[in-house]
């Protein structure tokens, strides 16, 4: 089973699944799809976090390529505008160092099979959808003006419209590259030199030697429990405690499907989950975060104590302007253009063998930093705009440090023996953080099936106190959170505002379900 955001990314892993592939090869073959399906959210250049579920071990590893600021950055010249996109917004890219490590340890096919139908998929071009000719229309003039002079564009088309051929030839080149050096032709190789030397041309500061010395870290996830299911993600630098520390919470209440007092509840304890994330989070080797007592039960008590059950307790204050890195909406406040929005994607797979794959990765933006270093295609992301900036915060940003990353995938077990029973997780930003927990609800709580728990409506909250719930919400249960106390606004019924998931669920008779996004235009696939 495959579910990604692009029917091209789902047919890669989907064939090679076919081909007796396992969801690792299927993984970074779905991976590579999206980098040219959507070349605006993730890519080799980028960043991200993946689980990886091995059956016959019953064991999550994490794998954390979530990159780092360069190590020559100096806080005291940057500005929100560097931060932005261009030269000094990127981190060290992550993303092809965590699918070829993930292929490395785990990987049944040769990387010719694994890369064959996204490198085609660049070659032979395909037409654009509204979306990607939309952010590519928005992303043009950025994208010319750090292109080097003598450099052809990476992205080729005659128009910018739907139904459009799009082809990158320089990014198939890279992956061919990529295909017959692995991981040292990125990192250490031609590849590497060209990627470096690209990006310091326009004032980049990643170092050659950095650059080589990158690569991304196996971890152990963290846990806990909810209504008697284990939720396993990864921990810090990743902001998924939160996720657990709203569980935690929430797990104290009956919550009854549907109604007013159960949405106040999951709202309030997002809001104190959020609040606490935003105080302690940011690059674990340099910040102290009291990770055991947040997802803890006693501490889960003590939130409970401090929540009405009938009355909104109102907005945390926003903590360290993070607003200021949150893609507006429109008609809310400030619209910006498609481009500027967080670009992200989450995808899952899973083998005939039990194994199962779940990635959330990010160029940030869109296109990332708008940087494709001359001759490479690879776009390189632009996440070092989610840093605070000099504001004594725990994400402050400072040379080698991994920023806050709000990428959260999960995992769900179930049962004495931990069997595996769900992948579910979402692009969105912050928003990840307790969109995902509504979906994992409407899956638990609710008995709803994956499918009906993704498009389930949503809430999305943001720092500056605006919420706003999608207007497929009962008008009545609105009505009564308002006598409750709370302002929001109506988003239209599906809106990506609210993220574009994606999940599978393993069923009691082995075998699985997918659901994708009708939010995004996901795509679900298995045989």
């Amino acid at each position: 089973m495959v579910a990604s955001g692009s029917q091209h990314a789902s047919l890669a892993g989907l064939q090679v699944l076919q081909a007796g592939g396992n969801a690792v090869d299927a993984a970074v073959a779905v991976a590579a799809g999206l980098n040219v399906a959507e070349p605006f959210m993730s890519g080799m250049g980028g960043v991200g976090i993946g689980l990886v579920y091995s059956a016959t071990e019953g064991k999550t590893r994490v794998l954390n390529f979530s990159g780092h600021a360069p190590n020559e950055i100096d806080p005291s010249t940057m500005t929100r505008d560097d931060m932005e996109y261009g030269p000094l917004s990127t981190l060290v890219p992550g993303n092809i160092g965590g699918w070829l490590t993930m292929h490395d340890a785990f990987g049944m096919l040769p990387r010719s099979m694994v890369f064959k139908y996204a490198i085609e998929l660049a070659e032979t071009g395909f037409p654009m959808t509204p979306l990607i000719a939309t952010t590519i229309a928005d992303s043009e003039e950025k994208i010319r003006e750090l292109t080097e002079a003598d450099a052809s564009p990476p992205l080729e088309y005659s128009a910018i419209e739907p139904g459009a051929l799009l082809r990158q030839q320089q990014l198939a080149d890279s992956m061919h590259r990529v295909v017959e050096g692995g991981v040292i032709e990125f990192y250490e190789g031609s590849l590497g030199d060209e990627i470096c030397a690209g990006n310091r041309a326009l004032g980049g500061i990643i170092t050659r030697d950095e650059l080589a010395a990158y690569r991304p870290r196996w971890e152990e996830p963290i846990t806990s429990t909810y209504r008697g299911h284990e939720i396993r993600v990864p921990g810090p630098n990743s902001s998924a405690f939160q996720m657990l520390e709203t569980l935690n919470i929430l797990d104290g209440y009956d919550l009854e499907p549907g109604s007013a007092a159960t949405e106040h509840l999951i709202i309030e304890a997002v809001l104190k989950a959020a609040d606490d994330r935003t105080h302690y989070s940011g690059d674990p080797r340099d910040v102290d975060i009291p990770l055991e007592r947040l997802i803890s039960e006693e501490y889960a008590e003590e939130v409970r104590a401090s929540i009405s059950l009938d009355r909104f307790s109102g907005f945390p204050a926003e903590r360290w302007n993070r607003s200021a890195v949150e893609a507006s909406l429109p008609g809310v406040w400030n619209p910006v253009p498609a481009a500027m929005a967080p670009m992200t994607t989450h995808f899952a797979t899973a083998d005939q063998w039990g194994n199962v794959v779940t990635v959330t990765q990010t160029l940030g933006g869109g296109f990332g930093s708008c940087i494709a270093p001359k001759g490479t295609g690879v776009f390189i992301n632009n996440m070092g705009k989610w840093f605070d900036l000099n504001q004594g915060s725990p994400n402050d940003i400072a040379g080698g440090r991994a920023v806050d990353f709000v990428i959260a995938p999960s995992q769900i077990f179930t049962g004495e023996d931990s069997t595996f029973l769900a992948s579910i997780g979402t692009p969105g930003s912050y928003g990840i953080l307790h969109t995902t927990i509504q979906m994992i609800h409407q899956f638990i709580d609710c008995g709803n099936n994956v499918q009906e728990a993704i498009e389930a409506p949503r809430f999305r909250y943001y720092d500056i106190g605006a919420l706003m719930f999608e207007s497929r919400f009962d008008s009545e249960m609105l009505g009564q959170l308002s006598a409750m106390g709370y302002q929001y606004d109506l988003l239209p019924p599906y809106t990506n505002a609210v993220g574009g998931a994606h999940a599978i669920h393993r069923t009691t008779h082995g075998t699985y379900l997918g659901a994708a996004d009708p939010r995004r235009d996901g795509f679900a696939l298995g045989y």
